[in-house]
């Protein structure tokens, strides 16, 4: 498994586990890829890029993990609240991977919108993680 890997599942077992998100998003509201017929409101996994980041004496790297909440339409107030709860669990957070040790993860920024596509809101967060 990589670091990369094994990050992704500690996000999505955190995410998953809370009962505090799982009361906004509903049982299987936290996903790692789109349906045709998704579940709404929901968080999903949608990138996660990795990049070296070793110094002269230790492996790592860098990760930007992106992350989805979509609500329906009219959902503007509940994508706040849900992204708002996913910074909470994430935000500093503690993880533990499997195979890998986690340094820190923290978040950038958040962007929340109306997406008249997908017929409701959007709040899109990136996360930037460290692993050696």
């Amino acid at each position: 498994m990589s670091a990369a890997a094994a990050l992704q599942k500690a996000i999505f077992e955190r995410l998953a586990g809370d009962a505090a998100l799982i009361a906004l998003i509903g049982e299987g509201g936290v996903r790692d890829h789109l349906q045709t017929a998704s579940h709404r409101p929901g968080v999903w996994i949608v990138s996660l890029e990795s990049r070296d980041a070793s110094t002269a004496s230790e492996a790592g790297e860098e990760h930007l993990v992106t992350l989805e909440v979509r609500t329906g339409e009219g959902g503007n107030r509940s994508a706040q609240q849900i992204s708002a709860r996913v910074r909470v669990l994430l935000d500093d957070a503690e993880l533990v991977l499997d195979g890998f040790a986690f340094v820190s993860l923290f978040h950038r920024r958040t962007r929340i919108g109306r997406n008249a596509k997908v017929k409701g809101h959007i709040a899109e967060m990136v996360f930037r993680a460290v692993t050696e």
